[in-house]
């Protein structure tokens, strides 16, 4: 055992140190690499030999999305902005509309005031389960307070053509809690929400609502059965706790568990099976580094704190997660899919990555794809046409879909 728990740290050791070859230090602080240059999307359809031979095709939906952070498919024929639209959020603060391709140049009005400041903004969007009967459209993002301050919040709106109506905040988040802010709904309907912001203290404070998964009624309150209602000193919307940033959150199709990933410090991305009341260990364990350059902690596991499913190291500034449960493109079904904005803090080196689990969700193998693209991967999703849609986060940002090249 001590051999095994010394090789890993080793490996561990050496793989960071090769991410951080680049980074020059100047002052003993380290200096920002320039990154390799960027590159325009392709005109045409990109096409590409994948590890399952499954063979794909790349296409270019639809580009001029200023940052893009998440997007949802309208479902026919209930949709009121017509057959096969998607809404999409940019994070400067514009909920947008693409049909057929075409982007409509007119945002959806009604979207609650944002305060866009850095990786602050509009985040998620996600319709109802019974949206063909209440158009009821769920928004995260960054909601202003006094002065300076910011938060968290969940707000809720009507979509009546091309506008939100009836909107108002269904969540507010504790004061502080800021980071990225992703929403699932669960089987029985109830919400599954992200939360950033949890630092070094917040992240296990179980009276702060940051860096924790959330579980709320559609409503914005919490269930019942959520594990730390009653419990004195606990908010009583906590799911499960002690998490860094997350940026992707997704339904296990087969077990209904919510499954999230969550940005390390410099290393330590990590793929986790969220479970009631568990705590995952920010910022008392982790498999990265800080950013100066020591560990974050000596071992990256400790008894009472849950292991991820999948850790990265060198981190790939992980965004976006997806199960694939299509036909369309059967080499990968059941496969997970998350998104890549940098690796090991390169920027222009995003990406996406397939990873394979076997019947008992032990990892396989894991895949990267499209790095010749140098595109930063915000999200990811399946599409009501069983095709995989990506989400590129740039001042130009852009829509792309993964098709059978064939």
């Amino acid at each position: 055992m001590k051999f095994a728990f010394a090789f890993l740290l080793a490996c561990v050791a050496v793989t960071a140190a090769i991410a951080q070859q680049t980074v020059p230090f100047r002052n003993n602080t380290p200096v920002a690499p320039s990154g390799i240059p960027a590159v325009p999307l392709p005109d045409k359809p990109v096409v590409y030999d994948t590890a399952e031979g499954q063979r794909i095709r790349v296409v270019v939906v639809t580009r001029g999305l200023s940052h893009p952070w998440s997007l949802a498919f309208l479902p026919d024929p209930s949709t009121p902005l017509g057959a096969g639209a998607m809404l999409v959020t940019e994070r400067t603060g514009q909920l947008r509309v693409i049909r057929n391709g075409v982007l409509d140049p007119q945002p959806i009005a009604g979207v609650p005031a944002v305060r866009s400041q850095g990786l602050s903004g509009l985040m998620d969007v996600a319709l109802h389960p019974r949206f063909a009967q209440n158009h009821f459209v769920y928004l995260t993002y960054t909601k202003p307070l006094q002065g300076t301050q910011n938060t968290l919040a969940l707000a809720r709106g009507r979509l009546d053509g091309q506008t939100l109506t009836d909107v108002r905040d269904v969540f507010v988040a504790s004061a502080g809690t800021g980071g990225a802010a992703r929403i699932a709904f669960g089987r029985d309907g109830t919400i599954f929400m992200t939360t950033g912001g949890g630092g070094d203290k917040g992240a296990q404070d179980p009276n702060s609502h940051a860096g924790k998964v959330l579980r709320l009624r559609d409503d914005g309150t919490a269930p019942p059965d959520n594990p730390f209602v009653g419990r004195a000193g606990y908010k009583p919307e906590i799911y499960s706790l002690g998490h860094r940033n997350s940026i992707g959150l997704a339904i296990h199709p087969g077990t209904g568990e919510p499954w999230q990933n969550e940005n390390g410090p410099n290393g330590g991305d990590e793929l986790n099976i969220i479970k009631s009341g568990r705590n995952y260990g920010w910022p008392i364990i982790s498999y990265g580094r800080t950013y100066p350059g020591p560990r974050q902690s000596d071992i990256p596991w400790q008894e009472g704190f849950e292991q991820p499913a999948v850790f990265w190291v060198p981190s790939i500034a992980i965004s976006g997660l997806a199960f694939y449960t299509g036909d369309r493109l059967p080499k990968w079904k059941g496969d997970v899919f998350v998104g890549g904005l940098r690796t090991g803090e390169i920027p222009g080196t995003g990406h996406l990555e397939r990873i394979l689990f076997n019947e008992k969700m032990e990892e396989l193998r894991r895949e990267s794809l499209l790095g010749d693209l140098r595109q930063r991967i915000r999200d990811v999703r399946q599409g009501p046409d069983q095709l995989i849609y990506l989400l590129t986060d740039a001042d130009d940002g852009a829509v792309l879909r993964i098709e059978p090249a064939q």
